[in-house]
Formats: C-alpha cells, sequence, structure tokens
C-alpha cells in the first residue's frame, strides 16, 4: 500500500476534471492519496472502473443514484458485468433521497416507491457479489434502515458498507454502526459544527473520511472545486475534533478502509 489517506467517495469521473484531470491525480500521489470513484449511473460507473483499471491508487464503486432512476432503468446484467473487474470495491451510490420531493406534485409516493425498488435491487446485487454498499441517503434515514435491517436478519454479514456523506444524529449512527456500517464525512466538518457530536461520540473504528469532489471543499479551500488531495485536511479535523493524536486517527482510518472496502 503506497498510499496514507483514502478519500472514499468522490467523482473524478465527472467534467469539472475534464481540463486538468492529470495535475489533480499527480497532487493525489504527492499528497499520498487514494480514493474510491464512484458512479452515479452505468455511464459514469464504467468511467470509474476506466479509471480504477488506470490509477494505482484509484477504485471504482458502481451503481444508481436515486435521483437517477427516472432517466436510467436499472440493468442488473450490465452492473454485475462491471463488479467483476477486481478494482470494483463497492456498490452505489444507491439508497433513497426524499430532499425536496413536494415539486413532483402528485408523485412523491411514486418516487418513493421506485427510489425503494431501486435501492432493494443494488442491495441484492451486492449479496450476491459480496460487495459492501455506498449508501446515498438524503432525508430518509429511518426509510433506508427499515430496508436494509432485515435483509441483515437473513443474510448477517452480508450486508456491510458506508453511509456517505453522513448528516444524521448520534442514535441513527448507532444504528447504522450496529448494522455493520460505517459512516464517512466530508469537508463540511471543517466550517460546520454540527457534526462534532457525533464524531466524538462514535467508535473511531466506525468512521471514514471523503470528500464528495468536486463538491463542498474543506478549509482553507471552501467555495474552490474539490479534490481527493484535500482529504488530508478532513483527517486533521477530525483528529481535532476527537481531541486526539492527527497519526492515530490517520492509520485507523486506513484500517477501517482496508476492513470495509478490502483495499
Amino acid at each position: 500500500m503506497n498510499f496514507k489517506y483514502v478519500d472514499i467517495h468522490s467523482h473524478l469521473q465527472m467534467s469539472e476534471y475534464d481540463s486538468d484531470r492529470e495535475a489533480v491525480l499527480m497532487r493525489m500521489k504527492e499528497a499520498g492519496v487514494a480514493t474510491i470513484v464512484v458512479g452515479v449511473d452505468y455511464e459514469t460507473s464504467l468511467q470509474a472502473v476506466e479509471m480504477a483499471e488506470r490509477n494505482e491508487n484509484i477504485y471504482a464503486c458502481v451503481g444508481l443514484h436515486p435521483k437517477d432512476n427516472l432517466t436510467e432503468v436499472f440493468d442488473v446484467e450490465a452492473y454485475r458485468k462491471l463488479v467483476q473487474n477486481p478494482k470494483v470495491v463497492a456498490i452505489g451510490e444507491c439508497g433513497l433521497d426524499f430532499f425536496r420531493l413536494e415539486g413532483n406534485s402528485g408523485k412523491v409516493e411514486e418516487i418513493k416507491a421506485q427510489q425503494k425498488k431501486l435501492f432493494i435491487q443494488q442491495i441484492e446485487l451486492a449479496i450476491e457479489t459480496d460487495k459492501p454498499l455506498m449508501l446515498h441517503c438524503r432525508d430518509a434515514y429511518r426509510e433506508v434502515l427499515d430496508i436494509l435491517i432485515p435483509y441483515k436478519k437473513q443474510v448477517g454479514d452480508k450486508i456491510r458498507g458506508n453511509v456517505h456523506f453522513f448528516a444524521g444524529d448520534v442514535a441513527t449512527a448507532r444504528e447504522f454502526i450496529e448494522l455493520g456500517f460505517t459512516v464517512s464525512f466530508t469537508g463540511v466538518v471543517t466550517f460546520a459544527r454540527n457534526y462534532d457530536e457525533v464524531i466524538r461520540s462514535i467508535p473511531l473504528e466506525s468512521i471514514l473520511s471523503e470528500t464528495d469532489a468536486p463538491f463542498v471543499a474543506p478549509a482553507p479551500y471552501r467555495g474552490k472545486r474539490n479534490e481527493p488531495a484535500y482529504v488530508v485536511e478532513v483527517v486533521k479535523k477530525l483528529a481535532e475534533i476527537r481531541s486526539e493524536d492527527p497519526e492515530k486517527v490517520r492509520t485507523q482510518l486506513l484500517e477501517n478502509v482496508r476492513r470495509v472496502f478490502g483495499i
């Protein structure tokens, strides 16, 4: 392993990097950072796999985002083929996103039902292929848990993974941890204090670091395009919030990534 940090959730295949992607990759290497490039649909999942094949410090996560299920039908066979690539370490990002559904007048329940069906398809693919889930959960933590809990009872440790961009409370974090999930935090923790209680209250073994690049750059880069190298700032801040030695936090987060994603 030739990296010191892992950004477990980025979107380096997005067009925001088209003009200088190689420079971004070089800064990652110089900072000792690896990343999991996450798909939101089939095209971006395929791009993630291709990037992972070309770069030693990039891994891929393939899946269909809940907000993209209106424009793409989930082709389980196509995703199953992608998962066969050894650089694919997870299924997702998948889950439920009930944020701002009110604008879809009269269709809210229909959209929720479609999202749940898609989520279940990806859970079953993860169980079949023995891969962890990369969960996207917005305004729907209870609903996601209610779907996962029966599967956990049926298949045990085959249900596992990480809750990306966690923004819930301590009790919710603990429910996910009980199910065998970690929770990850982004650069938002460097400037917003409403994550501190959760970060302090849960075991370090249950925490991962991410950028969600190109979004939500951490201080001191706030307002700029984010990139995986900036995950170093997230890890530093997690250590500061927990009042723990930064090197201890860094090494434990690496161990957590190995355990969850097999990297």
